[in-house]
């Protein structure tokens, strides 16, 4: 295992999302403060930067080419190439201090997203729901999530991971392949003790979930039991999520953030909202690619 300290010096105020797209050999994300989608090949060294009217919060990789993605309202599509979202859908129009969150496209081939709250109140009921989106269709799946975030699903499909960062929990569902549902929720993480709270995840090809800790310094790696295997230390407070890809599928690229950080803390970490590259010996599993 080799962590490369700062592989992309991208100074992202919210980076999130990081995605593998392995056709063209490159790494996709988003800084959601700054309205921004990069793209970066490993081969080149080179870096693209889009500025949309509107933040992409998380893109996931369309079959028929192109991306589906969430803005901060609604579910749309992205050529690629231009600076402008075709927006299709908005499942939330009676909730205006709701956006979109974390997101990725299914065994199914249809884009999974939860929603949340800027502001989050414990005490008031949770505002963030989660739902499934097929190019025409939105299906909620899961309501009261404070912050819809990292989720994924275990290699042979048979579960899905949920996480809601606020209340520090991972959950588990089974997932039906066939009808494209998840169900019987367990709480898998519970991570009340654990220095951060869980963000977004990646789920390798053991099954192992790699949760990034908010606040915590460190990337967890965690057995399909649960069973906290590992950390890894960073140099940034607020790693923010994790996605494998490279040639091999062994690299784990992670995604931070510096728009939690007071001015001092800043100089303190200046490193902050760069991408990080944790080279493994476990390979991850290729992104699904949506069916529209």
């Amino acid at each position: 295992m080799k962590l490369t300290t700062s592989l992309i010096p991208s100074q992202n105020k919210l980076g999130e999302g990081p995605l593998w797209h392995p056709e063209e050999q490159a790494l996709y994300w988003v800084d959601i403060h700054k309205k921004l989608v990069e793209r970066w090949r490993p081969k080149s060294g080179k870096r693209k930067t889009w500025h949309f009217p509107s933040a992409v919060t998380a893109l996931g990789i369309n079959a028929g080419g192109g991306f589906t993605v969430t803005s901060v309202k609604h579910f749309g599509l992205w050529d690629g190439r231009s600076e402008r979202i075709k927006t299709l859908t908005n499942p939330e129009p009676d909730l205006p201090k709701n956006r979109f969150n974390d997101g990725a496209v299914g065994p199914n081939g249809c884009f999974w997203a939860g929603t949340m709250c800027e502001q989050v109140d414990l005490d008031a009921p949770p505002p963030g729901s989660f739902y499934r989106f097929d190019g025409t269709l939105v299906v909620c799946h899961e309501r009261d999530l404070f912050i819809s975030n990292g989720l994924g699903w275990s290699p042979d499909q048979k579960y899905f991971y949920l996480t809601d960062s606020p209340i520090r929990t991972i959950y588990r569902y089974e997932y039906d392949g066939d009808r494209g549902e998840i169900g019987n929720r367990i709480v898998w993480i519970h991570s009340q003790d654990e220095r951060g709270v869980p963000d977004g995840m990646a789920v390798d090809a053991e099954g192992c979930v790699w949760s990034a800790q908010w606040g915590g310094w460190k990337v967890i790696r965690y057995d399909p039991d649960g069973v906290k295997m590992e950390e890894i230390e960073l140099p940034v407070a607020h790693p923010t999520s994790c996605a494998f890809g490279g040639a091999e599928m062994k690299d784990l690229f992670i995604t931070s953030a510096w728009t939690a950080l007071k001015e001092d803390q800043r100089a303190s970490q200046p490193l902050a909202g760069d991408i990080f590259l944790l080279e493994l010996d476990v390979r991850g599993q290729a992104p699904f690619k949506a069916k529209f």
